[in-house]
């Protein structure tokens, strides 16, 4: 049986950050789960490195897009290196079998007359790389998705026919409930289905870093193509070598990112029923992290260095808190104290704890040598029945990648086994000779409960695994004939010797910790405020002094028709009143605003959104998810000015 994960392929206009991070680990750890459990498995990830982005970026550093891609790949394997990945290849959509392979698939694509030429016209965002109809931008032209500008543009391109299989992708959707998960991400995507799908642009003449267009070299394949094919061109999918395309296409599961999905479940699967192959079993979209309740930001200076964290806390420590923090699917928020807080409370009081103390006993009563079990009893049969109980909720939790869950499911056998070494007390069996088999039966169950959890943790914590298996004696290796391994127990081998006992998770001082974790970051203080310098253009009194901000209050309020986001308000300025259309519909109900006072910026050029003209903008700010007015108090006279 053949298993095939996927990461997305990361964008090398940045370094990886704890997002990169996320979703590579928990690729990593079903992968590990999967070889575990004696299936042939195929982890692939990798970087996608064309684009108008990366030739802008590499301009402004003075070096070729090639040599910026180069900088920042190597970030990526040094950090996948370092937290252990076992990926079997790495994509770079700059490999020249990558690029050939892309060519001929376009080739594929238009000769099943799937590709056709035509002309885009539409506002673009090249943080994006992406186009909007005049009616999805927010006020002011910004893009939906990231709120910076965007530049209405007209341009020759190729276009594939994503239309034409708008009915057969739905059914598709509709019979396979488990193509995309979690189901509200499923609903979302039939929703979008349903408003009608155009035909999708998939070439670019404005830039000339990426492949070619086959006969028609003025046209670069844009990322739809590029990018997204890599999980069939890494196979060897176009070649004469495609004995691992026919081994693992299609994808057992493919994990991305909640703002990649429509991509992946929408472009991705037309283009491959373009091309007669099967679709992915499962598109899995995962939450966002924020840090501290504020989404990661450069200009915050919050964004957590993986590279960091790890050195300051431990591999498998982030691994782990990764992967049981949140559920998988929905976001997550970051803290050290959280960290520190599992770090302490799981890893070095529950399972560290546990192992110490059992491993002591062993040495201090049985010279370090396993005992032989005499007879079990109904508390030691109730053990073997957990850790068959827990293995079975453990893999199918593993299979539905509910990772909190199975490791949840984990730590209740640890909490069984401190529990059952509390109410056996071995250390007062020591003292009675006659107890000696009865001691050794005791120490036994909790040595072998061990043995059980090193396979439960491993692809979680893969070294610590290893190291907790060599303290208690056995084969470091980590594997299993087949799941129902795992459910076994009392296959601890007597007579053993243990090796040598130290703390697996040792504990963190919080208080010193979070000095030092702030002595860190105001070592950075510099370098971080040469970053705000660099992104945010720095104006003088003179040009704030052309902004008239002033107070307004709002008299009516209603939707737009055929927006979701946009508001029409009558808002009094203190001189009369004026119409002001505001994109943050999808934040407030418009009887949630009529009497408020807002700040209202007063001089903006009137501009026409949806049919209607504007007059002036209302102030807000945008956290990532929805809009913050700013509101005054009622005592604010309209037409107050703002300094």
């Amino acid at each position: 049986m053949s298993f095939y994960v996927t990461t997305p392929i990361y964008y090398v206009n940045d370094v990886p950050h704890l997002g990169h991070t996320y979703t590579t680990v928990a690729a990593d750890t079903i992968a590990r789960f999967k070889r575990m459990c004696g299936e042939e498995t195929f982890f692939l990830t990798g970087t996608d490195e064309h684009g108008q982005k990366i030739e802008q970026a590499a301009a402004k550093k003075k070096l070729t897009p090639k040599e910026l891609a180069d900088n920042v790949v190597g970030r990526y394997y040094k950090l996948w290196e370092k937290l252990g990945i076992t990926n079997n290849k790495f994509v770079r959509t700059t490999d020249e079998y990558h690029k050939t392979a892309v060519q001929a698939i376009f080739k594929k694509l238009q000769d099943n007359g799937d590709i056709y030429e035509g002309e885009y016209e539409g506002w673009y965002c090249t943080p994006c790389e992406a186009f909007w109809t005049e009616s999805q931008l927010r006020e002011d032209n910004l893009c939906p998705d990231c709120g910076r500008p965007t530049a209405k543009m007209k341009e020759p391109t190729y276009f594939f026919r994503m239309s034409k299989y708008q009915d057969a992708l739905l059914k598709h959707i509709e019979a396979h409930p488990d193509f995309i998960k979690p189901e509200s991400r499923r609903n979302e995507i039939i929703s979008f289905i349903n408003e009608g799908l155009r035909d999708l642009s998939v070439s670019r003449v404005t830039f000339s870093w990426g492949v070619k267009v086959p006969n028609d070299p003025k046209h670069v394949i844009y990322v739809w193509i590029d990018a997204l094919v890599n999980y069939l061109t890494a196979l060897g999918y176009t070649t004469d070598d495609d004995a691992l395309f026919k081994k693992f296409w299609p994808a057992t599961v493919q994990l991305v990112g909640k703002d990649i999905l429509r991509f992946h479940t929408v472009y991705w699967p037309t283009m491959l029923m373009s091309l007669g192959l099967p679709l992915p079993k499962s598109v899995f979209a995962h939450g966002w992290w924020t840090v501290e309740g504020q989404k990661m930001s450069k200009s915050l200076g919050n964004v957590v260095d993986p590279f960091y964290v790890t050195d300051k806390f431990g591999i498998d420590q982030v691994r782990y808190f990764l992967l049981r923090e949140v559920t998988f699917g929905l976001d997550g928020d970051f803290s050290y104290k959280a960290l520190i807080h599992r770090i302490n409370g799981d890893l070095a009081n529950d399972l560290g704890n546990l192992t110490t103390r059992t491993l002591g006993m062993i040495t201090r009563y049985f010279d370090g040598v396993i005992p032989a079990a005499g007879e079990f009893q109904d508390t030691e049969r109730a053990i073997h029945t957990l850790i068959a109980d827990t293995a079975k909720s453990y893999v199918n939790h593993m299979n539905d990648l509910a990772f909190n869950k199975a490791l949840l499911s984990v730590w209740e056998l640890v909490g069984a086994l401190n529990r059952y070494i509390d109410s056996m007390q071995p250390w007062a069996l020591a003292k009675d000779e006659a107890q000696k088999d009865r001691l050794g039966t005791v120490l036994y169950t909790a040595v072998d409960g061990l043995r059980a959890l090193s396979y439960f943790i491993a692809p979680f914590m893969p070294e610590s695994a290893v190291k907790l298996r060599s303290q208690i004696g056995i084969n470091a290796e980590i594997a299993v004939d087949n799941v129902s391994t795992l459910e076994q127990s009392a296959k601890m081998p007597a007579g053993g010797k243990l090796g040598e006992v130290v703390a697996l998770f040792p504990r963190i001082d919080e208080k010193e910790m979070m000095a030092a974790i702030m002595q860190d970051q105001s070592k950075d203080t510099p370098k971080l405020q040469e970053a705000v310098s660099t992104e945010v253009e720095q104006i003088g009194i003179a040009d704030f002094e052309k902004i008239r901000i002033i107070a307004g209050k709002i008299e009516a309020a209603e939707k737009v028709a055929k927006s979701e986001k946009l508001l029409r308000l009558s808002v009094n300025d203190g001189v009369g009143v004026r119409t002001i259309v505001s994109g943050i519909a999808k934040s407030y109900e418009p009887q949630d605003l009529v009497g408020k006072t807002v700040a209202i910026l007063e001089n903006l050029k009137p501009a026409k959104l949806m049919g209607i003209e504007s007059r002036g903008m209302i102030l807000a700010a945008f956290d990532g998810e929805r809009h913050h007015v700013v509101i005054l108090p009622d005592s604010v006279p309209a037409g107050t000015k703002i300094k």
